[in-house]
């Protein structure tokens, strides 16, 4: 059941591996096993990584947004070249990234209606924010690296000159929640506060993600250097990325907060998506750990806008319950309890779904927009 050789088999882990943690998300294993923990435990604060930090601070799960659209930037090179490979010409190219943009929109715009169980305009999900980083990434993609990171550099300059310098009163508290410069964006889009925090304008920061994606994407793809050097060069961003985001916080120039996607934010989680990119460049394509392990990630992040959709419509309105259906009662007759009984719920579901995806794979169905 391997891969073709002439993958970035790296790419295909990372990408892999982030959509497995966002279906297991789907199914409420992370939820599931919190439930099975005491506060102060260990596990417990092992378990508390899968949840959003609740407003200043990073917690391993505020890296999967950053590490889905920092993959999507890694990939836009090697597609587009394949792409012009087949003969498309700059304007089908184009075309195809305006498309596939809608798409994106519309996708994210209507999972929020799933979400609600009713039609609503809401802009918070990782594919309304795709639907404009991309765009952006694509019409960078042709400058040199460094006109691409002065020109994501601006973007999070924007950004923070925004929230700190906002002079509407009631909204311009940069770093306190539901009042600072997205919320009012969010307002004057949508008319309505997210609940949580989380800002609709948050594709502009974090177009930063999909455009170092896009600058590491053409590294890995340069023949003209060895594979030491490129890995040598992700070491060095990454490490520089968590230095400045990090050192941002802690001198108090400014907060790490996902949910408004402050600068200092979108720079350490920018640095962790090249550190985690290096280091499956150097298990899998230069060490040569390959295998069935890769594969069984790889499997799933062959289908991930696919998976995304299934895991968070039919997956959380009918399957995981379904599941449930039996694996509760098989659970109750050998004597688990209730929070057991969640853990194994979940992770059936979670095969089951996998298991979905590789039949998929094994059929050679890859959905693309």
């Amino acid at each position: 059941m391997g891969l073709k050789e002439d993958r970035l088999m790296s790419l295909d882990l990372f990408r892999g591996l982030t959509m497995f943690l966002l279906t297991a998300e789907g199914v409420e294993l992370y939820r599931a096993l919190i439930h099975t923990t005491d506060d102060g435990t260990f596990f417990n604060s092992v378990m508390l990584q899968f949840h959003h930090h609740p407003w200043n601070g990073l917690r391993f799960w505020d890296l999967i947004q950053p590490y889905f659209m920092f993959i999507v930037g890694v990939a836009m090179p090697f597609s587009m070249a394949k792409r012009s490979r087949d003969g498309a010409t700059d304007s089908q190219n184009r075309n195809h990234i305006l498309k596939r943009a809608l798409t994106l929109l519309l996708l994210g715009t209507g999972l929020h209606c799933v979400y609600n169980h009713k039609m609503v305009w809401e802009l918070w999900n990782v594919l309304t924010q795709l639907s404009v980083t991309i765009p952006i990434a694509y019409f960078l993609m042709k400058r040199s690296a460094r006109e691409q990171i002065i020109a994501s550099v601006v973007l999070l300059v924007i950004t923070g000159l925004a929230y700190r310098f906002f002079p509407v009163e009631g909204y311009n508290q940069p770093f306190t929640k539901d009042v600072n410069f997205g919320s009012w964006m969010d307002m004057l889009l949508m008319g309505k506060l997210s609940g949580g925090g989380w800002i609709a304008v948050n594709f502009i920061p974090t177009a930063a993600h999909t455009i170092w994606g896009v600058v590491a994407g053409q590294l890995l793809m340069n023949k003209s250097l060895e594979m030491k050097q490129k890995l040598k060069f992700l070491l060095i961003a990454g490490s520089i990325g968590l230095i400045i985001g990090y050192g941002m916080d802690w001198t108090g120039f400014e907060p790490i907060i996902k949910r408004i996607s402050t600068p200092a934010f979108v720079i350490a989680s920018g640095g962790w998506a090249l550190l985690t990119l290096a280091l499956f460049y150097w298990v899998v394509d230069i060490k040569g750990f390959k295998g069935n392990w890769v594969t069984f990630f790889a499997i799933v992040g062959m289908n991930p806008i696919f998976i995304y959709l299934f895991s968070n419509t039919v997956g959380a309105q009918w399957f995981n319950g379904f599941v449930g259906i039996f694996t509760g009662d098989i659970s109750g007759w050998v004597g688990i309890g209730e929070h057991g009984a969640e853990v194994i719920t979940a992770i059936v579901a979670l095969g089951l779904e996998w298991g979905l995806c590789y039949w998929l794979y094994r059929r050679k169905v890859f959905f693309r927009i």
